[in-house]
């Protein structure tokens, strides 16, 4: 099967100056289908080339006219006041959504197989999309939207089976708390959840975020390339899971957490996540800000013990959930037209 994938983001590490998330699990998403037998085909603007200077041509291929292909992949794009909503020739302009309008028309109109990764929850509840025959809604949530299918953000099964708890807790962890990720409608649970933590503990919080005024003295260092985030987990006890609202009711979790505990970072979780015991031990539940500062007093004093181990396993088995052979599954089961609706 030939796939056209629409994406607004890149393959490789890309540039610094930019909130794509997806770089953490879109290869190994785009490679997973690839080893199932699917060909790919980029659909929109090569951005590893054209503004990090990283030539993937050579593996990947791109195409900017209308392919022939059999199934339509989109992650889907919503519009942006004064980036994709302004004429083509605007200064600052990005022809992502356009782009994306244009595939519609021309694809999804005729009758094309297509899958609609809403990774952000951004199409609106009543887009006559939702109602296409041809049309599949996945979101990254363990409750979807009624009708549409859960489609996991994955992790490379390999990465999951090999990944040591007893090695990762041993090693020397010199920043008790970090977070990775943009303000990005998160003030109220970085407020009431990671604030009067990093007021109690050395911490780092990297990232764009623009209004920081509520929160003097902390310590804010911007956005940093996207190698480096690893580097920053692993020397870090622990992180605090920060969800926007629309996300922690529906149970949509970031790709964040899977990049933490993976380096040995343990993920502090609002207790009021829906399903928070599917993604973390409720011994890593939080209620507020305070106890996670507790909290961080009592791993800092058994840092390196049994005890460090056996909650970074219990973190490691519930990523499961994301595995990529588990992701391929519905993929498969969406382009046959067999969805999924729930996660089982």
């Amino acid at each position: 099967m030939l796939i056209g994938y629409s994406c607004w983001g890149f393959l490789g590490p890309g540039i610094t100056d930019t909130p794509d998330g997806g770089r953490s699990h879109r290869r190994v998403l785009v490679d997973g289908l690839r080893a199932r037998g699917n060909d790919i085909v980029f659909l929109q603007a090569n951005r590893d080339l054209l503004e990090a200077g990283d030539d993937l041509t050579a593996t990947y291929q791109w195409d900017a006219g209308l392919p022939d292909i059999d199934a339509l992949f989109l992650e889907w794009r919503w519009p942006i006041g004064g980036r994709n909503t302004t004429p083509c020739d605007r200064p600052g302009h990005t022809c992502d959504l356009h782009r994306q309008q244009q595939l519609l028309a021309h694809y999804t109109t005729a009758g094309t197989p297509t899958l609609l990764w809403d990774k952000d929850r951004r199409l609106n509840e009543h887009d006559p999309l939702r109602r296409a025959s041809n049309v599949t809604v996945c979101e990254p949530a363990l409750h979807p939207s009624p009708g549409a299918t859960s489609l996991l953000f994955p992790i490379v099964d390999a990465a999951l089976d090999s990944a040591d708890p007893a090695a990762l807790t041993a090693a020397r962890r010199d920043l008790p708390l970090l977070y990775i990720g943009n303000q990005y409608d998160r003030d109220d649970a970085f407020d009431r959840f990671f604030a009067p933590a990093a007021r109690a503990h050395t911490h780092l919080i990297a990232g764009k975020w623009p209004h920081t005024q509520g929160w003097p003295g902390l310590n804010f260092t911007g956005r940093i390339p996207f190698a480096g985030t690893q580097a920053l987990y692993q020397r870090s006890l622990a992180t605090i899971v920060l969800l926007p609202d629309r996300y922690a009711a529906v149970g949509h979790m970031t790709q964040r957490l899977f990049e933490a505990v993976l380096a040995g970072c343990l993920p502090l979780t609002p207790a009021d996540i829906r399903d928070a015991a599917r993604f973390t031990p409720p011994e890593l539940h939080i209620g507020d800000g305070t106890q996670a500062a507790r909290l961080l007093n009592i791993l800092a004093e058994r840092a390196g013990t049994p005890w460090h181990a056996d909650l970074l396993a219990g973190c490691l088995e519930r990523l499961n959930l994301f595995r990529l052979s588990r992701q391929l599954d519905v993929i498969a089961g969406v382009l046959a037209g067999h969805a999924v609706v729930e996660v089982r």
